[in-house]
């Protein structure tokens, strides 16, 4: 018989499942059920069958061997479905859950085209300056040996270093919106009228972050002979409208599977018997919480959340707003290389980042949006892994 979503699986945490409504001002959250999906075995349903390997890929075969000895074996159905249609130049419009493999599936084919072509300039958009510095790492184990380059520019770093890169030899530009938009304001420094294709990557966040204006106006400037990549986890009013305005009869390809990724095993914990610190405690001291992200809501609160755990003897890094850039990436190295087993952070860390191997997410507090919960617990269960997502319900 299946569980009430309405207790979850409390009692296995060390907390007293407990029916209780919602409290005033979190109306998008009152059906808690939204937190509970229990991950249902897959034995019976049949799995994705690619049909084209990285082999059958009309692409440089140079680039075929970066991307065996970078690990990829098979294409995922965001790749096998994606790169063909971005090989043949047409724009496109692609959906999918995060952890789906999207960087590779515009990286590949667009460094295909430099490769054949070295007068090609590409540009990628991304929301956040750790999802902007994640794709310009991927793309340089791409192209490895090539004698392509990319300039990273994105905020919180030398904004003079940036535009000294900008004068050297180079086909990929991945960044941000503002930064972008400020560098391309300064004359001859960023001139958008050279670049042939433009991507941008997780374009419902850029939207929710409040860049529309901003990706309107670098899309606007581009050439309008080019190519447009869109990659989203959703398709709002405003993204659509934004494919009417920006994209030429692009191919419209969704592998997305439902709101949040099916190797997710997601629950709730009601706060009651015990302080919520101490149940979180509790928590980490257990052996299977291996690596762990948890999201709080403010950057105090993190900062402080964080300073506790490593007082009770956790190893323990933070990300947030008032982190500068290095302190942000040490933290996500340690994090990355196992030096810490426990990240916290606030949404900040929750859009585009790759985390192998979380075994955890916790929402110490709720988000503040369904859909940044989506994003949030999408650090887990990645790239055909599971992993486990707790949600704190005060």
């Amino acid at each position: 018989m299946g569980r009430s979503p309405r207790f979850g699986s409390a009692k296995r945490f060390g907390a007293r499942p407990v029916a209780r409504k919602a409290k005033a001002g979190r109306s998008q959250f009152s059906d808690v059920s939204k937190f509970i999906n229990k991950v249902v075995s897959t034995t019976d349903e049949a799995p994705y069958v690619a049909k084209n390997t990285f082999a059958d890929f009309c692409v440089d075969e140079r680039l075929k061997k970066n991307v065996t000895n970078i690990g990829y074996t098979e294409p995922t159905p965001i790749q096998d479905q994606v790169i063909p249609h971005i090989l043949s130049g047409k724009d496109l419009v692609g959906i999918a859950n995060t952890g789906t493999g999207k960087t590779a599936a515009f990286l590949v084919p667009l460094l295909d085209k430099v490769l054949k072509d070295k007068n090609q300039k590409i540009l990628i958009i991304a929301p956040t300056r750790e999802l902007a510095i994640q794709i310009n790492q991927e793309f340089m184990k791409l192209a490895r040996g090539f004698y392509v380059y990319s300039v990273c520019i994105v905020g919180g770093m030398s904004i003079s270093r940036q535009i000294g890169d900008l004068r050297r030899n180079y086909n990929f530009v991945v960044g941000t919106p503002g930064r972008i938009k400020d560098l391309a304001g300064r004359k001859n420094c960023l001139p958008l009228n050279r670049f042939q294709s433009v991507v941008l990557d997780e374009a419902d966040r850029m939207l929710d972050m409040g860049f529309i204006n901003d990706v309107r106006n670098l899309l606007a400037r581009l050439p309008v002979a080019r190519q447009t990549l869109f990659f989203s986890a959703t398709l709002s009013n405003d993204i659509k409208r934004i494919i009417n305005d920006f994209l030429k009869e692009p191919a419209n390809i969704s592998v997305k599977t439902g709101d949040t990724a099916k190797g997710v095993d997601q629950d709730v914990i009601y706060v009651r018997d015990l302080p919520k610190f101490d149940l979180l405690n509790n928590l980490l001291n257990k052996p299977e919480f291996s690596k762990v992200l948890i999201f709080g809501r403010t950057k105090h609160g993190v900062e402080n959340l964080s300073g506790t755990l490593a007082r009770r003897g956790h190893k323990t890094e933070s990300i947030h707003g008032n982190k500068n850039h290095n302190q942000r990436q040490r933290a996500l190295r340690a994090f990355k290389e196992n030096s810490v087993k426990i990240l916290v952070a606030t949404d900040v860390a929750a859009r585009g980042l790759d985390i192998p191997n979380i075994s955890h997410v916790i929402n110490y507090e709720l988000p503040a949006t369904y859909e940044d919960y989506i994003h949030r617990i999408g650090r887990t269960g990645r790239a055909g892994k599971t992993g486990i997502a707790l949600t704190f319900i005060d």
